[in-house]
């Protein structure tokens, strides 16, 4: 020995093992939980799977960005994601902390579990923004239970929509469990703690996210193996099924053909049909020869006589309609009609509504005082003013138009 190590003892230093291939460290590298794999296998998913999961969370995501738009009211992007294998050494390495961990299970449709990642400061500004800030006020804030609980109900309705957007693409129902979330603040969490699949290698689909100009930052969403080929196999065959032609309906029955030409034609099996293949010839010349003649033969049919003569119609006698009967309102009295009363109307353009927010104020068409429109149905029958009824709201008709 001349004292320098193997690339084979170098390798089981740097993985914490020793020679002997027995565990030294990785326990207390996992936080106590057991063993992680630190190799990665890029076997277990193929560049086409890779491919289709990534379409599948493109068009996941971007039924999330609308979502989310409407819940922070900001200007959102979300990029084309990038696919790729990932352990939770790598991952821990890749994205700064504190992070939250928002968790969401399938529970119709689909079987598996993904995993959102998004970091401190992105839902600092995305809570802030969804209850009622400008997303600023966040310097000295810190994740609690109220911001957890936010984002979430925003994680919630974001997968929901996505949720749905799937379901219209492999043509069955998908829905989701409410998401956990989980603040990740510490480098020795223990990964089984927040899902078993992070202990192994699993699926890391990165976005890039823009929300307006508060939030320039990247997401995760992870994928055990497992569902990204069941969401593989899913998205192929309803793909596939898409592609295939519509049923044919089946071939008419050939017509008999006419007794004219068959008549004194010896019946002929196939055999003879084959040994005398001169023979068909004729026949397939003289067809289109009979073919106008056959055309014509119900233009030269003769016309039958037929009595042709005017409608005749009853006189009623305006007594008539009497006698046949009056209207019986009793039979609809029944019947149940909405009522709407109307304050008054306006109009506003698409951009002051988009900026409408708890304590806007908006001018009504009606001046103070003005009577009230009651619609029955949306038919405008009535008029009147307001009035209290036992701390409820009525109104007192003051005229009724005809």
């Amino acid at each position: 020995m001349d004292g320098t190590l193997s690339q084979d003892e170098i390798n089981a230093l740097l993985e914490g093992m020793d020679t002997s291939g027995g565990a030294d460290s990785g326990d207390s590298a996992s936080g106590g939980g057991g063993a992680m794999s630190s190799e990665i296998d890029e076997s277990l998913l193929t560049d086409v799977e890779k491919d289709a999961v990534g379409e599948v969370a493109n068009i996941s995501m971007g039924s999330s960005a609308t979502t989310l738009f409407s819940l922070v009211n900001q200007k959102v992007n979300i990029t084309t994601p990038r696919v790729t294998l990932c352990n939770w050494d790598t991952l821990m390495a890749d994205y700064e902390r504190p992070c939250v961990f928002v968790q969401i299970k399938y529970t119709i449709g689909l079987d598996g579990s993904n995993i959102m990642i998004l970091k401190e400061h992105d839902v600092m500004v995305i809570t802030d923004l969804m209850m009622g800030g400008d997303g600023t006020n966040i310097q000295d804030g810190e994740i609690g239970e109220l911001q957890l609980s936010a984002i979430s109900e925003a994680m919630n309705q974001m997968m929901g929509a996505a949720a749905t957007a799937l379901s219209s693409m492999i043509d069955q129902k998908v829905d989701i469990s409410p998401p956990q979330a989980t603040l990740l603040a510490a480098m020795d969490t223990d990964p089984g703690e927040i899902a078993e699949f992070l202990r192994g290698t699993f699926v890391r689909i990165t976005f890039k996210m823009q929300i307006g100009d508060l939030v320039d930052s990247s997401i995760m969403q992870l994928y055990p193996v497992d569902f990204a080929k069941s969401l593989y196999d899913t998205f192929i065959t309803s793909t596939k099924e898409d592609q295939l032609p519509p049923p044919q309906e089946p071939a008419p029955a050939p017509e008999q053909p006419a007794p004219s030409m068959d008549a004194g034609m010896p019946a002929m099996d196939q055999s003879q049909m084959q040994q005398q293949p001169m023979m068909q010839q004729p026949m397939m010349q003289q067809q289109p020869m009979m073919q106008p003649q056959m055309m014509m033969q119900p233009q030269m049919m003769p016309m039958q006589n037929m009595n042709v003569q005017p409608a005749s119609f009853q006189n009623f006698s305006p007594d008539g309609q009497l006698i046949a009967g009056g209207e019986n309102i009793t039979l609809i009295k029944d019947v149940p009609l909405e009522v709407t009363v109307e304050l008054g109307r306006t109009h506003k353009p698409i951009s002051d509504i988009l900026d409408f927010a708890p304590g806007t104020i908006i001018e009504l068409d009606k001046v103070a005082g003005e009577p009230v429109d009651v619609l029955v149905n949306g038919k405008y029958v009535a008029k009147g003013e307001v009035v209290v009824i036992d701390e409820s709201f009525g109104v007192r008709v003051t005229e009724i138009i005809k």
